[in-house]
């Protein structure tokens, strides 16, 4: 998925809060409901710079038992019904000296927890070759399995539902390497988002970087090339159901890019699924429904303006959209089973919507618009709109960190990570309020002005 980030700044923020927890007594608390909304708030994980995955990558066991999730020592599971941790993955050691940005470029880095079997698949890189190999840990037994090593400047992102591939980019050249996107800058956080974000993304797509779509036989380690470009190639997804179906991203920014398209395995029916047709119109940061029927995405039309969550059913590429206030958008959106509910991260007025309200983590209840027997197509599209309610008051978060939401299994919790104490930790919110006369009523942001320094908000940049 190509996410590469810059140290200047954002590591001084990350850093400087882990710093300001170990001045503190106490650690910070482990649950509270948040006056604004009335919710509970519980901090799921001990770990600092513990972190969720992002929002649009499987977390979940397929019996929906365990969640897994990073830190600092390596890859974690968490059982749903106790919330009891275990380092499953360690990371390996590495000098005293090392820094924070290098344990993690050394580190085991995960990719998606497998739809068939109770396994994460991440990925080591080779210190002396530079080859990343991707493995898998059984969720239950710790048992590790070497399964395939890359070719040379290869990473994958995304694995299949039946677990048999992955799929990944790489460079065609070392030259083109030296190139993309990040290239050289630490990564402080897996979520972080970089500085300096819109003026890479321009320089990234001018550039022209020679690259190859492939997948990787996960029994064998045979490597198929799906194909060439020179376009900028990234945010790989497979289906959760299909597992012959990819979709990945013509990236850059988006309002210059076609950006949502799908491919089989086989190359065949390499289509894009949404055509801009308006100038300075976006869409992205797309996501599966849990049925794998439907692609879900932000769409403005035009950016910055007017705010949609769209959809379009992979098989009738039928096509809804709900619409949202700008204080309502957030940088990533989630669903839950059924698509009853919808979950949103906010932002802060740094991002694309400029929202000076909407540092929130929020709950949407879906309403369609009924027909009042105005013409109609089956080409239409069909008309929705989103009824807000707030659920975690964000203004000590910094956005840098994307809190990257996502529905638990039985949809009564939603994920989410927060540096609202400085360092990072994976929280979760209850959908349903808490009952009242709660004794731990707190406001949220006063409470983590204790442990951290007031946030900065992130530039426009976007």
């Amino acid at each position: 998925m190509m996410r590469i980030f810059s140290v200047s700044g954002v590591a001084a923020v990350l850093l400087s809060g882990a710093f300001a927890v170990a001045q503190t007594a106490t650690a910070p608390p482990k649950t509270w409901v948040d006056r604004d909304t009335g919710h509970r708030v519980f901090r799921v994980t001990d770990e600092p710079g513990s972190s969720g995955f992002y929002f649009n990558v499987n977390a979940y066991s397929p019996d929906g038992s365990i969640m897994v999730y990073t830190a600092p020592d390596g890859i974690h599971t968490m059982e749903l019904a106790t919330r009891k941790t275990r380092l499953l993955v360690p990371n390996p050691g590495s000098a005293e000296s090392a820094s924070p940005q290098e344990r993690m470029r050394d580190g085991n880095h995960a990719i998606v927890v497998g739809r068939k079997t109770n396994s994460v698949f991440f990925s080591r890189m080779d210190a002396a070759t530079h080859l990343q190999t991707i493995f898998k840990a059984d969720l239950i037994s710790g048992k590790v399995t070497k399964l395939a090593t890359l070719p040379p400047r290869a990473t994958i992102s995304t694995v299949n539902a039946d677990e048999t591939l992955g799929a990944g980019v790489y460079t065609e050249t070392e030259a083109g390497a030296q190139q993309e996107y990040g290239r050289g800058a630490a990564r402080p956080g897996p979520l972080v988002q970089p500085e300096g974000k819109g003026a890479m993304m321009e320089r990234r797509l001018a550039t022209r970087i020679p690259v190859v779509l492939f997948t990787v036989d996960l029994n064998t380690g045979k490597v198929k090339q799906l194909f060439h470009s020179t376009d900028w190639i990234g945010h790989l997804l497979f289906s959760p159901v299909d597992p012959t179906l990819l979709m990945y991203c013509h990236e850059g920014p988006w309002h210059k890019v076609d950006r949502i398209w799908t491919i089989r395995t086989d190359g065949t029916h390499n289509e894009l699924r949404h055509k801009r047709t308006m100038l300075m119109e976006i869409a992205g940061h797309e996501f599966w429904g849990q049925d794998g029927q439907t692609v879900w995405y932000d769409w403005q039309f035009p950016k910055g303006e007017d705010f949609w969550l769209a959809g379009f059913d992979i098989s009738t590429n039928k096509r809804v959209a709900y619409h949202l206030q700008r204080d309502e958008w957030s940088i990533h959106f989630n669903v839950n089973q059924g698509a009853t509910l919808f979950c949103g991260d906010g932002g802060d007025p740094g991002q694309v919507a400029h929202s000076q309200n909407g540092e929130w983590i929020n709950l949407f209840h879906p309403e369609w618009r009924k027909n009042d027997d105005s013409l109609n197509e089956p080409t239409f599209w069909k008309p929705g709109v989103f009824h807000r309610e707030k659920l975690v008051n964000m203004a000590h978060h910094n956005y840098r960190l994307e809190p990257n939401v996502r529905f638990s299994p039985d949809s009564k919790l939603i994920f989410f990570t927060s540096n609202m104490f400085g360092a990072s930790y994976v929280f979760a919110v209850e959908v349903e309020k808490a009952a009242p006369g709660a004794a731990d009523l707190e406001s949220t942001p006063e409470l983590a002005a204790k442990y951290a320094p007031a946030p900065t908000s992130t530039p426009a940049d976007k």
